[in-house]
C-alpha cells in the first residue's frame, strides 16, 4: 500500500485526509493518506523518514512549506516563484516540490467571463504569496498588496513586480479583485473579523475569501450584500487538493462529487 500524508504543526483540523482517501477508494487505488503532525525540530528527522520509508507524497502546511525545500532534490519553476512548496512528490529517485496553491488560486478566476483588470492582495503570508503567484501567471495588469505591517508588503510587493498599498488607504481604489489572504474571518477568534468595510465594497468587484471555515466569512456575506461576484475559500482547497491527487496518481478527481464531499463535511 501506498503512503501519503499531511504535515504541520500544530496539524488541527485538515479535510485533506477526508478528500484524498475518497479519491483512492474512489479510483479503487491501494493507498492511504494520514495526518502527522511534526514539530519543526523534528523535520529533518522526518525528511529522512519520507526517503526511507519511503512516502509516496506530502501535502505540506504551515509552518514547513519554505523549511521543507532544503531537503529536496528538486522544486519546480512555480515553487521557486512563491518561494514556498505545498506538496512533495517522486520524479524516478528525485524527491521534488511543487506548489499548487497557484493553482488553486487561479482556478475558479479562469471560470470567469473575464478576468478582473485589477486586484488587491490582502495579507502577506505564504496565502498572499500563492494568491500574487497566481495572479501574474493570469497577466492581471494591475495587482497591489496591502498588510498591517508595511513592511511584509513592501518585500512582498517587491518579489512580485506588485505596487504596495497602505493599510489606511486599501479600500480607496476600486478593484474588480479583493483577495482576503488574512486569517480574520476563520473560525475561531477571528470569525467575527473582516479586512474590508460592509460599505466600501464596489458593486462590480469579486470578493475572494481564501478561509474556507466557516464558507461564508463576514467579508464574503457583506461584499455579496453589496452586490459583488463572491469565491469561496473552499475553492483554493479543492482545487489544490485536486492538483496534488492528479501529480500523485496521474489521474482525476470529480470536481463535483470531490465539492460535494467537502462542502458535507464542512456543514457536519
Amino acid at each position: 500500500m501506498q503512503s501519503f500524508g499531511i504535515i504541520g504543526w500544530p496539524l488541527g483540523h485538515t479535510m485533506s485526509p477526508t478528500l484524498h482517501n475518497w479519491g483512492f477508494e474512489r479510483l479503487a487505488i491501494d493507498a492511504a493518506y494520514s495526518a502527522w503532525p511534526v514539530m519543526p525540530g523534528d523535520l529533518e528527522s522526518f525528511m529522512g523518514q519520507v526517503r526511507a520509508r519511503p512516502v509516496s507524497g506530502l501535502s505540506v502546511t504551515i509552518p514547513h512549506k519554505r523549511a521543507v525545500m532544503q531537503f529536496l532534490d528538486r522544486i519546480t519553476d512555480r515553487a521557486k516563484a512563491v518561494g514556498a512548496v505545498n506538496t512533495l512528490f517522486w520524479d524516478g529517485d528525485a524527491l521534488c516540490g511543487e506548489n499548487t496553491d497557484v493553482v488553486g488560486v487561479i482556478a475558479p478566476l479562469k471560470g470567469l467571463d473575464a478576468l478582473p483588470r485589477s486586484a488587491i492582495v490582502l495579507g502577506a503570508g505564504g496565502a498572499a504569496r500563492a494568491a500574487l503567484a497566481g495572479l501574474k501567471e493570469l497577466a492581471v495588469p494591475s495587482v497591489a498588496v496591502a498588510n498591517r505591517t508595511r513592511q511584509k508588503a513592501d518585500d512582498l510587493a517587491a518579489d512580485f513586480g506588485a505596487d504596495c498599498v497602505d493599510w489606511e488607504n486599501r479600500m480607496d481604489r476600486p478593484w474588480e479583485l479583493i483577495l482576503n489572504a488574512t486569517p480574520l474571518g476563520m473560525a475561531g477568534e477571528h470569525a467575527d473579523a473582516t479586512p474590508w468595510a460592509a460599505d466600501r465594497f464596489p458593486s462590480d468587484a469579486i470578493a475572494y475569501d481564501i478561509v474556507y471555515n466557516p464558507l461564508e466569512t463576514r467579508f464574503l456575506r457583506e461584499a455579496a450584500a453589496a452586490g459583488c461576484a463572491t469565491v469561496s475559500g473552499l475553492e483554493m482547497f479543492l482545487h489544490q487538493g485536486l492538483a496534488q491527487f492528479r501529480l500523485w496518481t496521474g489521474q482525476n478527481l470529480d470536481e463535483d462529487g470531490a465539492r460535494e464531499l467537502l462542502l458535507d463535511a464542512l456543514n457536519a
